[in-house]
């Protein structure tokens, strides 16, 4: 069933921040509901020009980290509260890479996560994450 336009879930509220590229379609940067946090999959998008961050996979993955973290924090949230990471991969060979970075970006005890190669992310990104964090 689709909704009017003028439909309004009162439970959610949507996190935006300047310091994270702007969603690339209909979704939100995250939503909040109660004390928990969405974060969408982040992708290695500059957050001023929208353009893709893609010299290697290290800068790529430490863009797609620092876009997470902004919009974590956004939300009134930490690094420290993510509970569950999703790593999207379109090479699984680059998985020591991207997980040293990762690693890099949190404290034990670490985030549940599942990491799963695909055959595509959106404007050619090699590696997209999503999170869910407590407030």
């Amino acid at each position: 069933m689709k909704l009017p336009h003028t439909y309004k879930n009162k439970m959610n509220k949507s996190i935006e921040t300047e310091n994270a590229p702007k969603p690339i379609g209909p979704y939100s940067q995250a939503i909040c509901n109660g004390n928990l946090v969405w974060v969408s999959g982040c992708i290695a998008l500059n957050a001023s020009s929208g353009e893709m961050v893609q010299a290697n996979i290290s800068e790529e993955t430490h863009a797609v980290m620092r876009n997470l973290k902004a919009i974590v924090e956004a939300s009134g949230s930490s690094m420290a509260k993510i509970v569950k990471t999703s790593i999207f991969l379109t090479d699984m060979s680059q998985f020591s890479v991207v997980n040293e970075i990762y690693g890099q970006y949190f404290i034990s005890p670490y985030p549940a996560r599942e990491t799963v190669q695909v055959s595509a992310l959106p404007k050619g990104a090699n590696v997209e994450i999503s999170c869910m964090a407590c407030l």
